[in-house]
């Protein structure tokens, strides 16, 4: 099969196709290499149009379909970007997806370990074997067998995640980080815990959990509507003012209290850039903000209302570098 019909790889990738198109485009996937990469750059003018309706994915689509070489060298810059950050994720994605769809293959218990990695500025979701919502902000990393073992529900989080665990008494569910480790039975929490930074927190939604640091065996339990952090190498138990602060999977930023510098770090985290404070006036002031933003709004959404508080002015370039003046 050479050439696949664009309208059902439209249907494919909204999640629209019927099965037997779904085995069409894993047979025309697995022809050939260049097929991969035709899909993934549909895949992310897909990605593109949610922001944007997706009518202009079937324009951009019918775009492509007619003549798929007129692009100048920035265009290319820019969809590589893009490529990179889709494919992190969904290369992952399309290999389970082949694992179940083999007819040949014989199902067997499979201990390995995968990893889904969510780049900047990107959210993933991920239902583990056993029915548990794993939901990675950007920068995420979860590690996981794809089946588990019979005795304990095991993964490993680099990153922020907020996660929905399928009830199991007789098996525990266990997040481990590079300090501490999360035990639970069936739940809602919510963790951060980045492998570059100090920061460490653990915030309880429902049933219960357990909070144990590695090094010391240091453990906290936790009730609905608690958080645990870590401050000078101890565990803090302190209460949940509000859950605004997840709401990040529902692609909503919330700042609570935070200055000028804190927000450029998380945007940067959010939304892919680098930005370089040349005013570093703006830095100096004790000002410290609560709000929220769609991220769908774009970054310079919040530029412009940071701008009503602050004189500064700002650029953007073709490849994502912001510098504040």
């Amino acid at each position: 099969m050479k050439t696949m019909d664009h309208e059902i790889l439209q249907r494919y990738i909204e999640g629209n196709s019927t099965q037997q198109e779904k085995e069409d485009v894993a047979r025309w996937l697995d022809a050939d290499d260049k097929h991969m990469q035709e899909f993934l750059l549909l895949r992310n003018v897909y990605d593109v149009s949610l922001w944007r309706g997706k009518d202009t994915f079937a324009k951009v689509n019918e775009e492509h379909t007619e003549d798929s070489g007129n692009s100048n060298n920035k265009r290319r810059i820019k969809l590589v970007r893009e490529f990179l950050k889709i494919a992190a994720v969904f290369l992952l994605a399309l290999g389970c997806y082949h694992m179940f769809l083999s007819p040949n293959m014989q199902i067997q218990p499979n201990f390995a370990l995968q990893t889904v990695y969510s780049p900047e500025g990107q959210r993933a979701e991920v239902v583990l074997s056993d029915g548990t919502k794993v939901w990675l902000n950007a920068k995420s990393s979860l590690t996981f067998p794809n089946e588990f073992s019979e005795t304990e529900r095991v993964v490993k989080l680099d990153g922020e995640a907020y996660f929905d665990v399928t009830h199991d008494d007789a098996k525990k569910f266990i997040v481990k980080t590079k300090e501490y480790q999360i035990k639970v039975h069936g739940t809602e929490f919510n963790v951060n815990a980045y492998g570059g930074s100090d920061v460490f927190e653990t915030a309880l939604i429902k049933g219960s959990v357990e909070v144990i640091a590695n090094a010391t065996d240091e453990s906290i339990m936790l009730s609905p509507n608690n958080r645990v952090y870590a401050e000078n190498n101890k565990l803090v138990l302190a209460n949940l003012e509000s859950q605004d602060q997840f709401l990040w999977k529902k692609g909503i930023l919330y700042f609570e209290n935070q200055d000028v510098k804190d927000i450029f770090e998380k945007l940067e985290l959010y939304y892919d850039v680098k930005i370089d404070v040349r005013n570093r006036e703006i830095l100096s002031h004790k000002y410290q903000y609560t709000g929220k933003f769609w991220s769908k709004d774009g970054i310079e959404h919040v530029l412009k209302v940071l701008q009503l508080r602050h004189n500064f002015k700002y650029t953007k370039d073709d490849m994502n570098n912001i510098t504040i003046y």
